[in-house]
């Protein structure tokens, strides 16, 4: 890893200079949504296809991207019933000066209602790219949430 980021806290998902919030609806329950996203850490390339190897480490993960980026990361905040937290440590990536990223648990009648907000900070044209870039991060948590709602229901006993 070439580069720190800023070590931000949970506070940066709300005064980030750049906030990037995505929604969708699943059948899972809560539960399961986060045992994936917190517990089964490597089987995240298998429903988010933009991840490519996804590893737990001590107190965070270590993640690949599809293009090259490699990130250390550190968990924020573990709560099994709402949310799952954690922030870029290092990367690879020039420019980044901090990134976090929550995951937010809702019940539904349905199901869950999932919410992931990108928190990010770096010079104005890393930021107007991922402005720019919007539309395909929401298309990749779309497809995600789908994969992953399968994957939680095709499991299920």
């Amino acid at each position: 890893m070439a580069r720190r980021l800023h070590p931000v806290g949970l506070d940066f998902v709300e005064t980030a200079p750049l906030r990037l919030v995505f929604a969708a609806g699943v059948s899972a329950a809560p539960g399961a949504v986060y045992r994936a996203l917190a517990e089964d850490v490597a089987d995240w390339p298998c429903w988010f296809t933009a991840v490519t190897m996804a590893r737990a480490t001590e107190g965070g993960r270590e993640v690949r991207l599809r293009g090259g980026a490699r990130l250390r990361e550190s968990v924020l905040a573990a709560d099994p019933s709402s949310r799952y937290v954690y922030r870029v440590d290092e990367t690879n990536t020039p420019g980044l000066r901090a990134l976090l990223e929550e995951w937010r648990l809702t019940p539904t009648d349905s199901g869950t209602r999932v919410q992931w907000t990108f928190a990010v900070d770096g010079p104005a044209p890393l930021l107007a790219g991922i402005r720019f870039g919007r539309s395909g991060l929401g298309r990749a948590f779309r497809d995600a949430t789908r994969k992953l709602d399968g994957r939680i229901a095709a499991a299920a006993p």
